[in-house]
C-alpha cells in the first residue's frame, strides 16, 4: 500500500476537477467550444488546468516510488504538501494575473520535482550498494 501518496493523488485529482470545471464553466458562460476564443479568463483557467496536468503526475509518480522503496514517510509528506500548494499558487496565480505568486508557486513545484528526483536516486543508490 501507499497511503501516503493515495492520500494525495486524491486531493490533487479533486483540485485538477475543480480547475477542469472552472473552464468547462468559462467555455459555457462566453459560448467557446474550442480555444480561449480570446477570452482572457479563459485563457487563463486553461493553461491553470493544463500546466496542473503536465506537472502534478510526475510528482505523484515519484512520490509513489519514493514511498514505495521506503522512504521516510514525514520526507513523503512534506514534499507532497509543497508540491500540492505549489500546484495552488501557480494555478490560483493563472487565473488573476499575479506574477510572484506564479513565479513562487513554479519555484515550489520544481524544487519539489527535484527532491524527490534526487531523493529517489540517492535511495536506489544505497539499495544499490548494500547489494
Amino acid at each position: 500500500m501507499l497511503p501516503i501518496t493515495s492520500v494525495f493523488a486524491a486531493l490533487l485529482t479533486l483540485y485538477f476537477l475543480r480547475l477542469a470545471m472552472a473552464v468547462i464553466r468559462l467555455r459555457r458562460s462566453n459560448k467557446v467550444a474550442l480555444g480561449d476564443g480570446g477570452v482572457k479568463e479563459l485563457e487563463g483557467a486553461i493553461r491553470a488546468h493544463g500546466n496542473f496536468a503536465e506537472y502534478v503526475p510526475f510528482g505523484l509518480i515519484l512520490m509513489g516510488l519514493l514511498e514505495a522503496n521506503g522512504g521516510y514517510p514525514l520526507l513523503i509528506v512534506a514534499l507532497g504538501c509543497t508540491l500540492t500548494v505549489g500546484r495552488i499558487l501557480q494555478a490560483t496565480a493563472l487565473g488573476k494575473g499575479n506574477l510572484k505568486l506564479r513565479v513562487t508557486g513554479m519555484k515550489m513545484t520544481v524544487l519539489t520535482l527535484v527532491a524527490l528526483s534526487v531523493t529517489n536516486l540517492i535511495y536506489v543508490a544505497i539499495f544499490l550498494l548494500r547489494g
